[in-house]
Formats: structure tokens, C-alpha cells, sequence
């Protein structure tokens, strides 16, 4: 009884919410494909979400196989003349094709539509995330705090830079900011790097140089994250709480901002990952993702909407990544076949699959890894 207990709570608790918000990624990564392929006049034989065997599916119109499949790890759009789920070219079959057949073919469409049509899918993603936060902006608003100090802690940043209670933050580096999350934002990014805070103390203003601390900070959950920190609290006075609503067009505007800001933190922590500063244990697999989206589910559908739309962006920007078998691998073909004139030949192409592959997997394996020992840390 305690298993089925505890397996129901799994099932709730962690499955429904992870392909819930996995669905909906992949759904619109896809559908960006089809849109702009149907708009070419691209021939599509599937739009499967999901891996492997169907389990429901019908057959459009025009042809097309819509269907869920039994492994909810991802998706693809089949195109006709390609032997795979990633696009890869059939040639035998394509060689096989009538003239009209070839006309509606993918691989024999000019290299800007499949460009176009590649590059679809992430830009799908950063619309979705765009949209969800637009809609949480849009209707439920947001309440922010005004970026004034409340305390500083002893032996911190703050303290040897010599901030203060009571000192309101005006600008970072010379960037106006609104509110005390804009200026965590702006920390957190920042561990090691010195910023230049311009604040108001009294009737003053002056500029402070302060060098955020790399802090590693565990959330109620018990996850991870290496930040940097100033060591300061923001004010609880109800007199520095705003509450902002937004009109259709500036929910719009702030989506958009939101999905930028973490498009930039993603690059930044990338390079940093390249260049050595940040650890990439931070990366993680299917297995976080599920975690994650259970411990946010409990904490209702707004905060599973955004963690959607968080995901949505990271699965874009990983798609963009110059890697064959990614769509980012594609469009580095298809630049090269533009530059060229005509396409890279068969061989370089394969050979540029295969490496894709075992790059992919060995992305998969070290994220499936990190997620293990972030499991057994807990």
C-alpha cells in the first residue's frame, strides 16, 4: 500500500508535470517547423511527439500522420525525402521520386526556404516563452521592491565596499535600475567581476565599486546554484512594494525582456562553462527537468508556466548550437552550401552526422550523469 502511495505520488507529483511542460515545448518547436515547411509547400509524411512506437495518431488531408509516441522525450516533423526523424537525407528514395514528387521534397527545396523552415522550430520556442510570460504579466501583473538597502551583513561585499542602510541603488555599471531583482539579476551574473553601483544616501548621490562574492546557495528544495552575492536584504516596508499592471502591449514588451534576459544568462553561462569560470554541473538532463517541474508544480501553475517558458528558451538556444543532427548543425550546412553555391557532398554530410551523434549522446550522458550526483547529494 505504501508503494502505491508513493507511486502515485511519483506519477502526480513529478511525471504529469514534466510531460506537461515537456508537451508543450515540443508541440510549438515543431509546430514552427511545419508552419513555415507548409508554407514552402514542403510535402510533411509526419508531426510525431514522441519517439518510437505510436500510440494514437490520425491522418490529415494533405497527408500527414499526426501521433503521439511512446517515448515523450522530444519530437521531430518528417519531411518527405528524409530517412530519419532528423532530417537526414534519403537518397535513394529521393532518386527514386516522379519530378512532381521531387518538387515537394525538402532536400529539393532553395537553401533559404529550408533554412527558413530550420530555423522555425527555436524560434518557436523563444515566441512560446514570449507568450507565456506575457500572459502571466498580462494578468496577473507583478509586484516588485524598489532597490533600497535594508541591511548589510558583516564581512561581506557590501560591508568592505562600504554600503549602507538606507542606500537606494540608481544605476549598476551605469544601467538605470528599477527594482531589487533587477539588481540581483545583475549580481548574480557578475561573481569576481567588479560593478560600479551609483546610489542615493541622503540628498547624495555617489558611485561605489563593489565585487560580487561566488556563493553557493541551496534553495528550499535542496538544488544548488553558484552565485554572486553582495551580502544586502531589500527593504520590507510596504511603502517599497509596487505593484505594476501591464496593458496587452507592454505585457508583450516585458515578455519579450524576460525571455532576452534569459537568453543572456544562458550565453553567459556557456562561455563561462568554456572558459573555465563556471562549473558545468549545473547542466542537467530529463532527469532535473522532472524534478524540477514537481517541486514547481506544488507551488501552483503560474510558476509551471514560467518554468515552461525558462525551458522553452534553453531548448531553442540548444538547438541553435553548431552541432549536426541539431537544427543549429543544419543551418551551418546550409550557410556553407549558400557561400559554396551547391550543397557539401554526400560523404562530408554523413561524416557530419555521425560526429553530430555522438556529440548529442555524449551531451546526454554527461547531463544524465549531473543528474545522478545531483540526486544523490540531496
Amino acid at each position: 500500500m505504501e508503494f502505491l502511495s508513493s507511486l502515485y505520488g511519483l506519477l502526480i507529483g513529478t511525471i504529469v508535470p514534466f510531460l506537461f511542460v515537456l508537451t508543450i515545448i515540443v508541440f510549438f518547436h515543431e509546430l514552427g517547423h511545419f508552419a513555415v515547411a507548409r508554407w514552402c509547400r514542403v510535402k510533411i509524411d509526419a508531426f510525431s511527439v514522441g519517439f518510437g512506437s505510436e500510440l494514437i495518431g490520425f491522418t490529415d488531408r494533405k497527408g500527414t500522420r499526426w501521433k503521439l509516441s511512446a517515448i515523450p522525450l522530444g519530437g521531430y516533423v518528417k519531411f518527405a525525402g528524409d530517412e530519419n526523424a532528423a532530417s537526414v537525407p534519403d537518397r535513394d528514395r529521393i532518386a527514386a521520386m516522379s519530378p512532381e514528387e521531387r518538387a515537394t521534397a525538402f532536400v529539393a527545396k532553395p537553401v533559404w526556404q529550408r533554412a527558413a523552415v530550420v530555423a522555425a522550430g527555436p524560434v518557436a520556442n523563444f515566441i512560446l516563452a514570449i507568450a507565456i510570460f506575457a500572459m502571466i504579466f498580462g494578468v496577473f501583473g507583478r509586484t516588485v521592491i524598489t532597490p533600497m538597502i535594508e541591511t548589510v551583513q558583516p564581512n561581506s561585499a557590501a560591508a568592505e565596499a562600504g554600503l549602507q542602510s538606507g542606500d537606494m541603488v540608481l544605476a549598476i555599471d551605469g544601467k538605470p535600475v528599477q527594482t531589487f531583482s533587477q539588481m540581483q539579476r545583475i549580481v548574480s551574473a557578475s561573481a569576481g567581476i567588479p560593478l560600479t553601483l551609483q546610489i542615493e544616501r541622503g540628498n547624495a548621490v555617489r558611485d561605489v565599486v563593489v565585487t560580487p562574492q561566488y556563493r553557493e546557495i541551496t534553495d528550499r528544495f535542496g538544488n544548488t546554484q553558484r552565485l554572486g552575492l553582495l551580502g544586502v536584504s531589500r527593504s520590507p516596508k510596504a511603502d517599497d512594494l509596487i505593484s505594476q499592471k501591464f496593458g496587452p502591449i507592454s505585457a508583450i514588451g516585458e515578455g519579450a525582456k524576460e525571455t532576452l534576459y534569459i537568453v543572456e544568462r544562458t550565453g553567459d553561462y556557456l562561455w563561462g562553462v568554456i572558459s573555465g569560470r563556471e562549473s558545468a554541473d549545473q547542466i542537467g538532463g530529463p532527469i532535473r527537468v522532472a524534478q524540477v517541474s514537481g517541486q514547481v508544480a506544488n507551488e501552483g501553475i503560474v510558476p509551471l508556466l514560467s518554468l515552461a517558458a525558462v525551458l522553452s528558451v534553453s531548448i531553442g538556444l540548444l538547438n541553435l548550437l553548431p552541432i549536426p543532427m541539431l537544427d543549429g548543425g543544419h543551418l551551418v550546412f546550409y550557410f556553407a552550401e549558400a557561400v559554396r553555391g551547391k550543397p557539401l557532398s554526400a560523404r562530408v554530410q554523413d561524416i557530419g552526422f555521425r560526429i553530430g551523434i555522438a556529440i548529442v549522446l555524449m551531451l546526454m550522458v554527461f547531463a544524465t550523469w549531473n543528474d545522478v550526483l545531483h540526486l544523490t547529494n540531496l
